[in-house]
């Protein structure tokens, strides 16, 4: 085949792909599902991690001899430090970035191109949540060790 012939090969597969692209939809549903299942995710780390994390800051308390007030205060690091405000942080812009994304979307037809950017944004929450509660209880490891 000559150097033509291939040009035109590539651009009838090109061409091809983009109408297959094209005829792809979606739904509200789709959104809502990938909205439903991140948001199961989220729930599951936190009932998850979050009794775990509390029984380690009770006896962390109790090791130390901390009174409440004590506890309350020397807890604190243990919570919010530079690094969790960073995890915070991007969670917010990733969730600001989904809420404005959804609002670009909800007029009219769905966007299926949105459908992927908010499937990678609301993976990219999880993950990060995902993140911080490791590094919270690592933090909290180290701590129990001494």
């Amino acid at each position: 085949m000559r150097r033509g012939g291939y040009l035109i090969l590539l651009l009838a597969c090109l061409v091809a792909g983009a109408r297959s692209a094209a005829a792809q939809s979606c739904a509200k549903a789709d959104f809502e599902a990938v909205v439903d299942e991140a948001a199961g995710a989220l729930r599951a780390l936190n009932q998850q991690n979050a009794p775990s994390f509390q029984a380690k800051l009770r006896q962390l308390k109790d090791k130390r001899g901390w009174s409440h007030d004590e506890f309350m205060s020397n807890a604190a690091p243990f919570v919010r430090d530079e690094t969790i405000g960073g995890f915070d942080a991007k969670s917010e812009d990733l969730l600001s970035r989904i809420t404005s994304g959804g609002q670009t979307g909800a007029a009219g037809t769905p966007d299926c191109g949105l459908l992927k950017d908010l499937r990678a944004q609301m993976s990219a929450l999880v993950e990060t949540q995902k993140a911080k509660w490791a590094y919270m209880f690592g933090k909290i490891e180290q701590e129990l060790k001494k």
